[in-house]
């Protein structure tokens, strides 16, 4: 499966974003989808997840309460969407397809096979 995603750019603090990825070759619906960000300077970290069926979400601390994922599987499209966005938000987001143990969304990247090649968000004051 490849993937493709979008919606970055450049925006305050305080405002909201939406970012989206959209995969092709394969049926999104066949994975548990995941993103990730890495900032400047720092490692690749998880954000969320959501099973293949949108049945479970998973969060990382700094994403709860401000970022929920989405998917619409007859669109082929995940989604982040960013409230109440922070400076330390700024990364290169990136979304992933986790293979197995679809029902079971993962916050390790060991566990997703295909990324795509993300997107940049910056967060201005």
């Amino acid at each position: 499966v490849q993937l493709q995603a979008s919606g970055g750019g450049l925006v305050q603090a305080g405002a909201s974003l939406r970012l989206s990825c959209t995969a092709s070759g394969r049926t999104l619906s066949n994975y548990a989808m995941g993103w990730f960000r890495r900032a400047p300077g720092k490692e690749r970290e998880f954000v969320a997840s959501i099973a293949r069926n949108g049945g479970s979400t998973y969060y990382e601390n700094f994403a709860k309460g401000r970022f929920t994922i989405s998917r619409d599987n007859a669109m082929n499209t995940v989604y982040l969407h960013m409230d109440s966005l922070k400076l330390e938000d700024t990364a290169v987001y990136y979304c992933a397809a986790q293979s197995w143990g679809t029902d079971h969304p993962s916050g390790s990247q060991l566990m997703y096979d295909f990324w795509g090649q993300g997107t940049l968000v910056t967060v201005s004051s």
